[in-house]
């Protein structure tokens, strides 16, 4: 969550979803990133995934609060976004499209404050979607939930809630989500014995399908440029990465992942490098 207030909703179990899901691939990643001194950011990323290969181009110009971005990937597709921070105070304007869908368009206000914090999304198109969030409470505990809403066949297609309490050493969060079909509850502590790494715990329940899984996982910081972390849930299915950071913002990440209840089939690796000289 931010440091003076409640945080957006996304923010919500945020912690704990990066250990159990950020940064485990199963494909080949490899970016190039670089930095002008006239705040031009440069990025070329280059993917394989599952034989077939993509990539796309990035640039990014910084100007007092406000940054222009634009990616061309090898699709053809142009996506821009222009995000403008405090010009009114306490508040975040991101617009966005991708072209040569026109009907992509996306306007976005955040307002973050110390006891409340919300998100509006409109759609830059004939028939567009209007999603809202917000939170309230503090940086120890907060509330919130989201929505959207299409004015195209006029009802809501998305509702979730969420609950998250902080303490120095630990948190826990609750989301429902999926329309009031799922139940996902989740623990992070952090432990000395890790070098300041964390485990986690999480049970999700989706109560159309009565299904349950219950997911655990760690981070392990073994030194200051190095991280492992590792998931295994009650249907078999393990993870585990490594990064390692090679010089200043450049990272190299590798991941793995099988089924433990059926050792016959391949495990899945995947390989990403982020270099920014």
């Amino acid at each position: 969550m931010s440091g003076k207030g409640p945080g957006l909703f996304s923010e919500i179990g945020k912690r704990g979803r990066d250990i159990l899901t950020k940064d485990y691939n199963s494909d080949q990643r490899f970016t190039i990133s670089s930095t002008t001194n006239s705040a031009l950011d440069l990025n070329s990323t280059l993917v394989k995934s599952r034989g077939l290969s993509s990539g796309d181009v990035a640039a990014g110009f910084k100007y007092n609060n406000k940054t222009v971005n634009v990616k061309i990937d090898t699709e053809s597709n142009v996506l821009t976004t222009f995000t403008a921070s405090d010009v009114v105070p306490s508040v975040k304007t991101i617009a966005s499209i991708r072209l040569p869908d026109y009907s992509s368009g996306k306007c976005e206000v955040q307002y973050l404050h110390d006891h409340v914090a919300f998100t509006v999304g409109v759609g830059l198109n004939c028939s567009p979607a209007i999603d809202f969030s917000g939170t309230m409470g503090t940086p120890s505990i907060a509330f919130g939930a989201e929505t959207s809403y299409s004015t195209g066949v006029g009802k809501f297609t998305k509702y979730n809630a969420g609950l998250c309490l902080k303490m120095p050493s630990s948190n826990a969060s609750v989301i429902l989500g999926d329309k009031g079909d799922s139940l996902k509850v989740s623990y992070l502590h952090q432990l000395d014995r890790l070098n300041g790494g964390a485990v986690v715990g999480e049970i999700s329940r989706r109560f159309s399908t009565n299904e349950n899984t219950l997911t655990v996982g760690c981070s392990y910081v073994v030194d200051s440029l190095t991280v492992l972390k590792a998931k295994l849930n009650n249907h078999g299915n393990f993870g585990a990465l490594l990064q390692h950071e090679l010089t200043r913002k450049s990272f190299l990440t590798i991941s793995g992942a099988f089924e433990t209840k059926d050792l016959d089939k391949s495990p899945k690796f995947g390989l990403s490098l982020l270099l920014k000289p």
